[in-house]
């Protein structure tokens, strides 16, 4: 059966999520406009930099700070190449972190679609709910 455009953008999110170089947690992210994938992004190690599969994490108050998430890696690729976020959907493996929320919302994104609700933040909720971002969970498991 062909897939609905959530579930075809999220399956290609997690197979972005594949290259993460964090084993913490493998998160891929996908930002599409009308139809069509701008940039991906997946957790991993600054441009030059060790990765954490190769040495290690690098923990701080219980968070990688070796590594750059998703959601952000795809919106600095964007930047990188002079692509315009705005309007655009973000599909994330796993529900944006307060930092990435913030960056997500100042890069214009409209919709965020997610598939693990992990360390769900009250406030990136009511971040995204005021600036009038949808967000959507599509369970992975229910994608065939």
């Amino acid at each position: 059966m062909r897939p609905d455009w959530d579930s075809y953008f999220m399956k290609i999110a997690y197979a972005v999520s594949e290259r993460s170089t964090c084993d913490r947690a493998f998160v891929g992210c996908v930002l599409v406009l009308d139809k069509r994938i701008l940039t991906t992004g997946f957790n991993g190690s600054p441009a030059g930099q060790s990765h954490c599969d190769e040495v290690g994490h690098l923990l701080v108050d219980g968070h990688c700070v070796r590594t750059i998430h998703a959601e952000t890696n795809a919106i600095i690729q964007a930047a990188l190449h002079g692509v315009s976020t705005k309007g655009a959907t973000c599909y994330v493996t796993h529900l944006p972190c307060i930092n990435c929320t913030k960056v997500l919302i100042n890069a214009g994104i409209s919709r965020i679609v997610y598939s693990v609700a992990y360390r769900t933040d009250e406030h990136a909720m009511n971040f995204l709910k005021t600036a009038n971002i949808e967000i959507a969970q599509k369970e992975f498991a229910a994608i065939a």
